[in-house]
Parts: structure tokens; sequence; C-alpha cells
């Protein structure tokens, strides 16, 4: 452990993930990314772009079923709380840390050892550089804004590196809806799932997570909203199931 670290339970099968608050701290929008992938193939070969902390892989590791997950992350500060989480939690044997630009896709492909590989998964920074505020950290602010990479390189990057009919599944803010309806076009990325997730009810979607199919058919099915918190202020049960608790904060096997 290192100065301004901790460490917190992730909930599922004993996992922890080691965290800084001085650099970017994962939030539910992981949490919810991770869990809408789908995969339940033992051949899936996994990549998590942007993976930071390395928090989605981790997740996956223990609600899906795969072959081999990757995490791409550039940051050298980040990459390092990475491969300690990997370490960490036992995991070398199924999670595979590359410190790599996700727009270098032929050395991302040469450390993979995979021609294609069949789900990509990312947290891309949300906002686009001279909005919002600049934070002086620079870890944080290449986490928050599309400084090193955007969505443009996220799907220009994902559509080389997928198999046809492989998907990516992506967390963003609703107010950039159109860019990742029209810029994943440009590179055969088609939107095939839509989630909104809202915070409470009659207030407006602060998230939402899309599949999308490379070489996919144009018809997308746009899902029941997911909703985070009831009316005083506790999680909805679909939000306890999703992080492994009942509605008393009590572990539970997911799915039950």
């Amino acid at each position: 452990m290192n100065e301004n670290e901790r460490i917190d339970d992730l909930g599922i099968n004993n996992l922890k993930i080691i965290q800084n608050k001085e650099y970017f701290c994962f939030g539910i929008d992981s949490v919810l990314l991770a869990n809408f992938v789908n995969s339940s193939s033992s051949k899936n070969v996994i990549l998590d772009l942007c993976t930071g902390s390395g928090v989605i892989p981790i997740i996956i590791s223990a609600k899906k079923v795969y072959k081999k997950i990757f995490g791409v992350e550039l940051q050298e500060k980040m990459y390092d709380l990475f491969t300690r989480n990997v370490t960490y939690n036992k995991l070398e044997d199924k999670i595979s840390c590359i410190k790599e630009d996700i727009k270098n896709v032929n050395s991302i492909k040469d450390k993979i050892g995979q021609d294609k590989v069949d789900i990509i998964v990312c947290n891309p920074p949300y906002k686009m550089v001279g909005t919002g505020l600049v934070n002086k950290n620079d870890v944080k602010y290449i986490a928050r804004h599309e400084a090193k990479c955007n969505l443009e390189d996220v799907f220009k990057s994902a559509s080389l590196l997928l198999k046809s009919k492989g998907k990516l599944y992506i967390v963003h803010k609703p107010q950039r809806l159109v860019d990742l309806l029209s810029v994943s076009r440009k590179y055969n990325l088609e939107a095939k799932k839509i989630q909104l997730v809202i915070p409470k009810i009659n207030k407006k979607p602060s998230i939402v997570l899309i599949e999308y199919v490379k070489d996919g058919k144009n018809e997308v099915d746009i899902l029941e909203p997911l909703i985070e918190y009831k009316e005083d202020g506790d999680y909805t049960d679909e939000i306890y199931r999703i992080y492994g608790l009942n509605d008393k904060g009590v572990d539970i096997k997911d799915g039950k």
C-alpha cells in the first residue's frame, strides 16, 4: 500500500480493489458496465480498453464465462494499480495487463497473441477537451477528458480488434448519445442494445449503457431503464442484485 491508498471490498468472491484517492476512483458506472457485458462462452477473449485500476476485468472475472481477459491502460500510475490489483486478487492466470495506448492496435494484437477478440469493454473519458472543470491532477484529467483518446479512437481501435459479429460494450453520458451512435457506424459497429440508467423515477438519465455488434444489422433494442434509487434513497432491488447484496446489505449469490 502506498500513500493515499485504500482497499475497497467489491462484494463479489472476496475480491478487493486498491484505489488511490488522488487518482481516478471507480464509480457505479464501471460496476454497471461489467454487469452489462454478456459473455457465456469459455472460448471468449475479452479486452478492456482504458482499464484504469482494473475494476472492470476483476468484476468480469467473477461474474462471466470467458477464456482470457486483457486490460489495456496507458497511464503509468493507473497501470501500477492495475497490476497490483490483479496480483492482490491472485488473478494472474485470468487477467493479463497491457501498458499501451489504445490507438496502437498492432502492438496490442502482438501482446494479446490473438488475431481478433470476441468482446471489448470500455469506460472511456466522458468529457471533450475544453469542456467541464479542468483538474490540475494529470491522472484525473486524462481519465475524465478526451486528452489521450476520444470516441473516434475507441471505435476505430475496437473495430480493428474485434472479429466480425464481436461485441463492444460502452458506458457513457446520455448527452453524448448522438456521437455514440453516429461515430460508431463509421467503423461498422452497430448499436444493438441501449439501456439508460436513471438516478430516481422522474429524474433525467445519468448513464447510458450500449452494446454494439461489429457488422451488425441496423435494428436496436431499447431496454427497460435501470433505476438506481428508491424514493427513500435506498438502492433499488436491481442495484442490490448487481452488487451481490440483498436490501439489508447482506451478501447474496448473484442471480438469487
